[in-house]
């Protein structure tokens, strides 16, 4: 692959600014999914089921959005993720207006399937770019998530009573705009050509071998554990601050700050990780979702709700960050794009499962007892940490 950090540089700047359309589409859902939910479902425990269905279009498309990238290039790719978006926010503003809970259903998953596109941003900004400058393309893009952490909330609240009296259906039509912009800002974007992956079928394991290693599936666990208990008590606090009086601007900017505190480590949540190693991230991210919980519990102001979901954002990025660089480590390049699949199924099925129950345990248990979910996982993720500590470091050969 041709290496021009000129063109590296380009292309991070593009989708920066295609990372903060496309968060900001899922902001909009994140922010009013189960708002909406609530006024749609046919009962009070299903107000979140539009999350989940918007966490599974995320972990049902993965796997096809990596083979048509490969098929068609990433450019034309990412255009049509954006097209799911455009389709996502048009039927979200149409189920809105006929009252529709399963087409609303339907259209947050089509809004998961465009951000299985988005994912990938990333690895788009590091194509052509050295090793050198690859950690600052990604860091270019990671500022991308921190804009769209603003514009999507923002969004949210200055349309939401537009269109009277069909509360957050501008909102949605808003969120088409801002995917069909991302449509026109990608289609500058200058990726290599498509390519068929040649990598010798030897140079890799079976991945039933791969498996084996009880590292590995510590480190997938850990990643689950994160990305499930983040999206358990976000996809919830929309529902718990109004139940607690708060309003749904309130919650809205809940919801943007946590955003905000889940993008903005990512500009060094890496270095840290090279100089302080990936378990001692990993577990400080741990007490930074348990210390979610304890603010939780501690009261039901705004400012309890702000702060909690400020550090669950600050524990998830610190926490799945680190559990992704264990899952890489260890495993030859030619066994890392299957792996990566494979742990990004498994969190995705994890979380899309957490964010059904988030519904059923607020609407049943309450909000404190949702938040004490938290704390058995985190000791049982953080004592396994600890024991892999003690562990040889394996070499891939």
């Amino acid at each position: 692959m041709l290496v021009d950090d000129n063109l590296a540089r380009r292309n991070a700047l593009i989708l920066a600014f295609a990372m903060a359309l496309a968060g900001a589409n899922a902001s909009v859902v994140i922010a009013t999914g189960t708002l909406v939910g609530r006024m749609l479902a046919p009962s009070p425990e299903w107000a979140t089921a539009p999350i989940t269905t918007f966490v599974i279009g995320t972990a049902l498309m993965t796997m096809p959005a990596a083979s048509l990238m490969r098929r068609i290039g990433r450019r034309d790719a990412y255009r049509l993720g954006a097209l799911l978006g455009v389709l996502a926010g048009l039927l979200s503003a149409w189920s809105v207006h006929a009252a529709s809970f399963w087409t609303f259903m339907a259209s947050t998953a089509l809004c998961g399937a465009y951000q299985a596109f988005v994912i990938s941003y990333r690895f788009g900004a590091a194509d052509n770019a050295s090793p050198a400058f690859r950690p600052k393309a990604i860091s270019y893009v990671t500022l991308g998530g921190l804009a769209s952490a603003i514009l999507g909330p923002q969004l949210v609240i200055h349309t939401k009573d537009l269109i009277p009296p069909f509360t957050f259906l501008a909102s949605y039509l808003g969120q088409a705009a801002v995917a069909g912009l991302a449509i026109l800002v990608l289609g500058l974007f200058d990726g290599p050509p498509p390519k068929v992956d040649t990598s010798p079928a030897g140079e890799a394991r079976p991945v039933r071998e791969i498996l084996r290693s009880t590292r590995l599936r510590v480190a997938i666990f850990c990643g689950a554990v994160a990305q499930a208990l983040m999206n358990l008590i976000m996809t919830a606090t929309p529902l718990a601050m109004l139940g607690c009086n708060h309003t749904d601007t309130d919650s809205t900017l809940a919801i943007q700050w946590h955003i905000v505190a889940m993008y903005l480590p990512g500009l060094f949540t890496g270095a840290l990780i090279v100089r302080f190693g990936v378990y001692p991230i990993l577990m400080i991210g741990l007490a930074l979702l348990a210390g979610c919980g304890i603010v939780a519990l501690a009261g039901i102001s705004v400012s309890h709700f702000f702060l909690a979901l400020i550090l669950l954002g600050l524990g998830w990025n610190l926490a799945f960050v680190g559990a992704t660089t264990l899952v890489l480590d260890g495993l030859r390049p030619a066994e890392r794009t299957r792996i990566q699949g494979i742990n990004d199924m498994i969190i995705f099925a994890t979380t899309a499962f957490a964010s059904l129950m988030a519904g059923k345990i607020l609407t049943w248990f309450g909000w404190a007892t949702l938040n004490v979910t938290i704390f058995p996982f985190v000791v049982g993720a953080g004592l396994l940490v600890l024991w892999l500590m003690r562990q040889p470091e394996p070499r891939a050969s």
